[in-house]
């Protein structure tokens, strides 16, 4: 995930992922039930990423990368952002995973069914 298209299409894979622009027309951010899960600037060169993280793993990123900072603009305990080029590629496919994990596990039970009834249609 290095281009925006790449980190779309990799979006696009989650189930009930939605692209939206709440904060104009460079921010997109992807939900998914309403609910954020990744953001970046489509003006950034090199493109950046901000994810949701437990607080713990956040800071060992942070310590081991100098490509993941705290969340820019966001909450810094819950939100890392990556710059693309500076991390690993599956690291980073791994952290949108894990970002989207952590909103779709604070979903409401019913929230949950109909992402699971969306993937069965």
């Amino acid at each position: 995930m290095q281009t925006v298209a790449e980190l779309r299409a990799a979006c696009a894979e989650l189930r009930g992922s939605q692209e939206t622009f709440p904060f104009g027309a460079s921010t997109l951010v992807f939900k998914v039930a309403g609910r954020m899960y990744a953001l970046t600037d489509l003006g950034a060169d090199p493109l950046t990423l901000s994810l949701k993280v437990r607080p713990e793993r956040g800071e060992a990123l942070r310590a081991e990368y100098p490509g993941i900072v705290p969340g820019y603009h966001l909450n810094k305990r819950h939100w890392v952002t990556l710059t693309l080029d500076a991390v690993p590629q599956a690291l980073a496919t791994e952290l949108l995973r894990g970002s989207y994990a952590l909103v779709v596990a604070g979903l409401t039970r019913e929230q949950r069914r109909g992402l699971e009834e969306t993937a069965a249609e």
